[in-house]
């Protein structure tokens, strides 16, 4: 089994899309529906990477990222913004937050995969 992802998504088709792809490859998938669910799973789950959407319920992105960074046991995972926010500055802003990288919505599931590798690369 590979590492255990936390995708925090509001919108059901882009968890369900999102969840497919990684448990297709063999990943093992937890799924927030809002910005404080996903900070308390990320406690308790203690996942590998995140994969966190900025436009949320109850928490934005930027707020549970910041939350994630103060939490000694979150502080070095990775946490992937995918969004679509896609502005100028958006990319800045998710990473000045806590973000370890940014994907832009929608994904491509071709490239999703090695996208999502790729984070895990830089880690060892």
């Amino acid at each position: 089994m590979k590492n255990k992802i936390l995708v925090i998504e509001d919108n059901e088709q882009n968890m369900y899309l999102v969840t497919f792809i990684l448990e297709k490859y063999g990943w093992q998938v937890l799924q927030a529906r809002n910005g404080a669910e996903g900070v308390e799973m990320a406690r308790i789950h203690l996942p590998d990477m995140i994969l966190l959407d900025i436009q949320l319920p109850v928490m934005d992105g930027y707020a549970v990222a910041r939350e994630l960074r103060k939490n000694h046991g979150l502080s070095k995972v990775p946490v992937i913004a995918i969004t679509s926010y896609a502005m100028p500055g958006d990319r800045e802003n998710a990473l000045k937050a806590g973000c370890t990288g940014y994907i832009e919505k929608p994904i491509n599931p071709d490239t999703f995969i090695s996208q999502i590798d790729g984070y895990f690369d830089h880690e060892k």
